[in-house]
């Protein structure tokens, strides 16, 4: 969600304040630090060095990274440098911020942030995983700023497989922060960098190399709440197409680092189990319902890009996401899991490319880094591995929680004093007596009881009643 904070003038959005500060405390989300975690990275902000001679780090310096990010981002995990090569072929290089250098494992930073488990993102300001002096300053690849970084490097052929991979801890400098939304409009205005026009051939090829090997990406809109002179609002985000390219990027380095630690036999990756036979066949079953089949001979990953942008192909989407259920994480040092893929990806794939964001990250990192170089796994990072599921698990489900709670006030918010209106929505999935629907204006999902209907039907719903401090608003169908 965009974090700014808002004006807050109707009542209805001055009783928003006080609900999503009520759930900062049912959650029981920590404001601000502790003041050791504070002091211990403060001087970690100021001590540690970026010089890559006194750190005894290569000098990445001659890369011309640039950052990708949503509009005002300020905590930077990655930045990429993309060419490509005479072949046909490319060099891609990202830099993920080497937050391992900053926080000592044992210390202070160090356990507050395996309490934490990730960044929590709410409306009123986010609940960062790490102390802003360093995610938003110092292990920030802020641009045009000396930063420490792990530099992985990939050799691409015309299809962008890698061809050779390897990992170094080094310095880079950031030559420009982009937005999506900007760096899509120079895209199209036809003077981006080029790494950004490389981005294009990658994001496509690698697309094609996903459906290969039978992986498939949804693209649902994202609920967003944003800020308006008003105050808060909700708004739908398709995203800009430079976004799937990009997350390309982080799906390869994400695999990459599986690979090494798979076959090093020590690591934490992200697992997912297949959708079963029977899953396949009844969510091939619906799909002739709606009157979009997927065909036999058409891979999953081609049927869903495909699908058209109507409300009969938003709910088959929806369908589509339930095939894939139980992520999870495995840690392992020895014996490999019973599981090593991510079904939805269809490959072996780790949490890598946030390590300012989000916990797990920092571990894969530095695992990879020793794997790859030829160095043992430090002890005290293998010891630790198992304490990992546990701890993302708890706070991925606090943070969809919150997340979740939060759209549901805003909504409330929102709509107090529209009771009566009429709304159009399409239904999603059909429950015991009612069903999912999806409201377009505002963007909304909620389950409204005696709907006559089928996924992908649009229905009239009339808003009732609404409950800012509980995040409820209620409909009736007609």
């Amino acid at each position: 969600m965009h974090i700014r904070r808002a004006r807050l003038v109707s009542p209805a959005q001055s009783d928003l304040r006080d609900a999503l500060a009520a759930l900062r405390v049912e959650f029981d989300l920590p404001a601000g630090f502790p003041a050791d975690v504070q002091a211990e990275a403060e001087h970690a902000a100021r001590t540690v060095p970026v010089d890559p001679a006194v750190a005894g780090l290569a000098d990445l310096r001659g890369i011309p990274f640039l950052t990708i990010d949503p509009e005002g981002s300020t905590d930077l995990d990655q930045a990429l440098h993309l060419e490509r090569t005479a072949d046909g072929g490319g060099i891609l290089h990202y830099a993920i911020a080497d937050v391992p250098a900053f926080v000592t494992l044992g210390g202070a930073v160090d356990a507050e942030a395996r309490r934490r488990g990730q960044t929590i993102y709410a409306p009123d300001g986010r609940i960062p995983l790490h102390p802003a002096v360093l995610s938003e300053d110092a292990a920030s690849l802020l641009p045009d700023r000396d930063r420490r970084a792990y530099v992985w490097r990939f050799e691409l052929d015309a299809g962008a497989r890698p061809t050779s991979t390897s990992l170094t801890r080094g310095v880079v400098r950031s030559r420009a922060q982009w937005s999506y939304v900007d760096a899509q409009a120079a895209l199209e205005k036809g003077d981006a960098p080029d790494a950004i026009r490389h981005l294009v051939w990658f994001g496509e090829e690698r697309a094609r190399r996903e459906i290969e090997r039978g992986g498939a990406s949804l693209s649902l809109p994202e609920i967003r709440v944003v800020t308006t002179p008003q105050g808060y609002a909700l708004e739908a985000d398709e995203g800009v197409p430079l976004e799937d390219a990009n997350a390309q990027v982080s799906l390869l380095t994400g695999m990459a680092a599986a690979e090494i630690m798979i076959s090093g036999g020590v690591g934490i990756i992200r697992t997912m189990p297949p959708a079963s036979d029977d899953d396949v066949a009844a969510f091939r079953a619906q799909t002739i319902g709606f009157g979009l089949p997927w065909r036999e001979a058409v891979p999953y990953g081609d049927y869903l890009r495909d699908l058209p942008r109507t409300p009969v192909g938003r709910a088959v989407r929806e369908h589509a996401a339930a095939l894939f259920r139980g992520a999870g994480y495995a840690a392992f040092d020895g014996d490999l899991p019973e599981l090593t893929t991510q079904a939805a990806i269809a490959a072996p794939y780790a949490h890598v490319t946030a390590p300012l964001r989000r916990l797990v990250d920092r571990w894969a990192l530095l695992v990879c880094d020793a794997l790859a170089n030829g160095r043992p796994v430090p002890d005290d990072v293998r010891s630790s591995l198992t304490d990992l599921p546990e701890t993302m698990e708890g706070s991925a489900r606090i943070a969809s929680q919150v997340d979740a709670a939060a759209i549901e006030r805003v909504a409330a918010a929102v709509l107090t004093g529209r009771e009566g209106e009429e709304f159009d929505a399409v239904v999603l999935r059909q429950r015991e007596g009612g069903a999912r629907v999806a409201l377009t204006l505002p963007p909304l999902e909620t389950v409204v009881a005696d709907v006559d209907a089928q996924p992908g039907d649009v229905v009239r719903v009339r808003l009732v009643a609404t409950d800012v401090a509980r995040g409820k608003s209620e409909f009736v169908a007609f």
